[in-house]
């Protein structure tokens, strides 16, 4: 049996913490229930923390920008956290971009970029028009 990779809420983030050794079927699991979670829960962030993930291929760095596009349609931006600079480095040798994936060094810098991103998005109130304009004397 498959270990599932846990998905927690905090207010309108959801944070992935992968602890476990990735392999292609695990990742599809992971790409299915985050897109049911963020349907679910109208979540506006992802945060993935992929801070204990030694090695990619790219099959897993098409994975993480495929999981970007998904929680993108359902209104929600993606970081990445934790990225380690061996992951990095392999991710830049195998040509791989990562889309619309975003990337902080930790948890609390991927929250902060999500919450801008969210302040960007919302409506700001109307000016009142009809008010006069009054001149400084």
């Amino acid at each position: 049996m498959m270990d599932r990779i846990p998905i927690l809420r905090i207010g309108d983030v959801l944070i992935v913490s992968i602890q476990i050794d990735l392999e292609d079927r695990s990742v599809l699991v992971l790409q299915d229930d985050l897109a049911q979670r963020v349907s679910e829960t109208g979540a506006h962030g992802v945060v993935i923390d992929i801070s204990a993930i030694e090695i990619v291929d790219s099959f897993i760095g098409r994975m993480f920008a495929s999981i970007a596009s998904i929680s993108r349609l359902f209104d929600a931006d993606t970081v990445v956290v934790g990225m380690r600079p061996a992951v990095a480095i392999t991710l830049v040798e195998l040509g791989m971009t990562l889309g619309e994936v975003r990337t902080a060094l930790n948890l609390e810098k991927g929250l902060a970029i999500l919450s801008a991103l969210r302040a960007e998005r919302m409506p700001r109130p109307a000016e009142d028009d009809d008010e006069p304009v009054q001149a400084l004397s």
